[in-house]
């Protein structure tokens, strides 16, 4: 399941043991359109757990799918600094969304799990994201064998920024830090860091002028 919670916070719950719906999809779409229409800066909070059990496919369309791949990569674009924090087993929809986010908080004893399904590990984005953050061979055998990952091994890939048991002075932490960032500048540093891992130094040069460019004259106008 995947909810939202109240209309004056921008936290979303997603339990990765219940496969993809309408129902999820709708709540990712809400709390972005809550995110775009009321706050130009701040933190978007997403407590993800759980990992799909056996037979999470048998309902999945091929249209639902895109809808929610579409879903968390408008929550992935945000003008806002995205935390998941993680707790437990995260596979399927807490696992996509934990990899969507800016910074990754779990608990000790969390692992990181691409779920199978149709004869081997489930072939979403997740696979795609995995193998553009991570960078160890855990995270190929995790991607290829479904092998878990525990969190200080996510830790050490690159996909968990902090491994705490008080995730909510961390958390406090991330807000005092992004609480002056504008959000439609944060949105273009972060496609600037997504774009490296693809572009050459003369190919990416363009973007970044262009981006200082903005950034001077942002800071003249104020």
């Amino acid at each position: 399941m995947v909810s939202a919670a109240g209309i004056d916070d921008l936290v979303l719950h997603v339990d990765g043991g219940e496969p993809v719906s309408t129902a999820a999809v709708e709540a990712v779409l809400r709390i972005c359109d809550r995110a775009e229409d009321g706050f130009a800066s701040g933190l978007l909070t997403a407590y993800v757990s759980g990992a799909p059990r056996p037979g999470w496919t048998e309902d999945l369309s091929v249209g639902l799918l895109t809808k929610w791949e579409r879903a968390v990569r408008r929550l992935e674009r945000l003008g806002l600094v995205t935390v998941a924090v993680a707790e437990g087993d995260c596979g399927g929809t807490a696992l996509d969304v934990l990899l969507a986010t800016d910074m990754r908080i779990a608990a000790p004893g969390t692992r990181l799990i691409v779920p199978a399904g149709g004869g081997a590990t489930w072939p979403g984005m997740a696979l795609y994201r995995l193998a553009r953050q991570g960078s160890s061979s855990g995270v190929r055998t995790a991607a290829l064998l479904g092998t878990p990952l525990g969190a200080e091994q996510a830790a050490t890939a690159g996909l968990i920024d902090v491994v705490a048991d008080r995730p909510d002075a961390v958390l406090t932490e991330i807000a005092t830090v992004s609480a002056g960032i504008t959000g439609k500048e944060l949105a273009i540093r972060r496609q600037l860091q997504l774009d490296a891992s693809e572009h050459s130094f003369e190919e990416a040069l363009g973007s970044h002028l262009a981006a200082c460019d903005r950034a001077l004259r942002r800071a003249a106008a104020s």
